[in-house]
């Protein structure tokens, strides 16, 4: 029996066991979506507000669930939104297939309305993107999408598809199918790890996405306490290892905790375990290596050694080597580096505050917040004191955007994250600036009956650019005061959801006992503009230079 090209995308959705997809369809996409429509009994679509957004919540859908997520779009300017979306997923290696229309075969290269060359564009921010030219190899063109978005280290895959071929019949007998040539992860010799491990006094474990990606943090709970290591964490490795642990540093890096500073600093062997060593992480990155050893491993060869060289190179999935290293060492108890541990954790102690502040307010809101609760960000201070305060305690439920620190991703993301647990409350914690990127997505919010909460940090200035300009730019405030005269609660109201201002714990607790179960809450919460995200190590500077007050000239 024949089918269309349509019929054949969402035989291959389908196939491929996804529920939910997310998109806004076009002219050059009809045919997939007239199938969508026939399909609703087993393809959920949620309709967003913009293609960007659509990405992002295909985006938060995938971190959740660990699936590929899917995004659809039309030509032209559907196309070249989602372009952001795509490029996030590709920095954070977050599985994404994304579905773009095109103009009929014989208008393409003709400047034909609402064509662009979307394969071209994307080439840089995809793991491999494919021009279908031929209706036969369709299938086999998705089959190989979600191979390739879901294998090795994960990312997004574009597949960009003519409408004429979505309206070419083709029988199955005369599918072609592509050809996949995966190498095989070689066998890892473990000798140097071990002898390494067994040789040093002061380890230090540095978690990144890839133990949360390769579904390692058992793994990672077990490594730590047979070697007696601190576990410091990468932003996107956050959730790996449940907060209140004693072995869990928290957040390293540039605004990481000052306990992760100092025993990084004061380790002989750093293990690190699916990161990348951005810049942010390492600053200098000789004096970040200084005096100690360092273990890589990764699933990605061309990471490894590519940021900062290691002495002992692992090639694999977190999870098969770790599991492997525990059968081969034994346990090990480090009394002198343990009691180092416990003394550090000290410096990250802070009292209790009874103001409305970051971190009174992120730990009110955690008071109400399960284990399970996904958690999304935008970008800026708020990330960062999420990061720094949040008590994450469980894989998987952290939506933030790591490598490209994209203003706008959290509404989307939230979205799609609370659609894949289950509808769940799910938390964004935002700022006034990153909010207004994005909040058109409230429209789809609402109409999804989805109860997000929705927390703006609202100090009314690009917070983050602020505290840089205040420090390293001798207060020259260019363009980072917004004097906007939005009333987020009103506009939330005119969205159809719910809105309230809040200027006190005494509120803010509050309005998080009457919260709506299906409608999304935006709580516009204020306050003051020269709250500094601290601790900080100064960009390129290393340990020695961390700051941990307001000095302000």
């Amino acid at each position: 029996m024949k089918k269309t090209g349509a019929e054949i995308v969402i035989e291959s959705l389908c196939r491929h066991k996804v529920k939910s997809v997310f998109g806004y369809p076009g002219g050059a996409v009809l045919p997939i979506y007239d199938e969508l429509y026939k399909n609703a009994y087993r393809l959920e679509h949620i309709l967003c507000a913009h293609e960007q957004n659509a990405a992002h919540a295909a985006d938060g859908f995938a971190r959740v669930t660990g699936q590929v997520g899917v995004v659809i779009a039309t030509s032209g300017p559907g196309a070249t939104n989602l372009v952001t979306g795509i490029a996030n997923a590709y920095l954070d290696s977050v599985p994404l297939v994304a579905i773009t229309g095109n103009v009929a075969l014989p208008l393409l290269g003709k400047d034909s309305f609402q064509e662009v060359d979307i394969t071209g564009i994307t080439r840089s921010v995809v793991k491999h993107n494919f021009a279908v030219s031929d209706v036969r190899e369709l299938s086999g063109i998705l089959d190989a999408a979600f191979e390739i978005a879901s294998s090795g280290r994960p990312g997004p895959v574009l597949v960009d598809i003519p409408k004429s071929i979505q309206t070419d019949l083709c029988d199955e007998s005369e599918f072609v199918r592509q050809e996949l040539f995966f190498k095989e992860l070689p066998e890892v010799d473990l000798t140097a790890a071990v002898a390494a491990i067994n040789e040093s006094e002061r380890p230090l474990i540095y978690a990144g996405g890839g133990v949360v990606a390769s579904g390692a943090s058992k793994e990672l709970l077990a490594f730590a306490e047979r070697i007696s290591a601190p576990v410091a964490c990468s932003m996107m490795g956050l959730t790996a290892m449940p907060a209140g642990h004693p072995a869990n540093l928290g957040m390293c890096g540039m605004h990481g905790s000052q306990s992760s500073a100092k025993l990084q600093s004061e380790c002989d062997l750093i293990i690190a375990l699916g990161v990348r060593f951005s810049d942010r992480a390492t600053g200098n990155t000789a004096k970040y290596k200084e005096g100690k050893k360092l273990i890589h491993l990764d699933i990605d060869l061309a990471e490894i050694s590519k940021n900062t060289p290691a002495d002992v190179e692992l090639h694999g999935d977190v999870k098969t080597v770790l599991q492997k290293l525990l059968n081969l060492l034994p346990q090990q108890e480090r009394p002198q580096w343990k009691a180092a541990v416990a003394e550090a954790a000290k410096l990250d102690f802070c009292p209790e505050e009874n103001t409305l502040a970051p971190r009174s307010l992120l730990k009110t809101v955690a008071a109400y917040c399960d284990a399970d609760t996904v958690i999304a960000t935008d970008v800026g201070q708020h990330q960062m004191w999420t990061m720094q305060y949040f008590p994450f305690r469980s894989p998987r439920t952290l939506l933030t955007s790591g490598g490209l620190g994209t203003m706008g991703f959290g509404l989307g993301a939230a979205i799609g994250g609370c659609i894949a647990n289950g509808r769940k409350r799910t938390v964004l914690f935002t700022g006034d600036g990153s909010f207004g990127m994005c909040l058109q997505e409230l429209a789809t919010a609402v109409s999804q009956n989805l109860p997000l909460l929705i927390v703006i940090f609202n100090n009314g200035v690009l917070g983050m650019v602020r505290q840089w300009q205040t420090m390293f730019y001798e207060k020259h405030y260019s363009s980072t005061t917004l004097n906007r005269k939005t009333d987020f609660p009103a506009l939330a109201k005119a969205f159809g959801a719910e809105g309230k201002r809040v200027s006190s714990l005494s509120e803010l607790k509050k309005a998080l006992t009457t919260l709506a179960p299906d409608t999304p809450t935006v709580l516009d919460c204020q306050l003051d503009m020269d709250e500094f995200v601290l601790p900080m190590i100064p960009p390129g500077g290393s340990v020695q230079d961390l700051i941990t007050h307001k000095e302000l000239k």
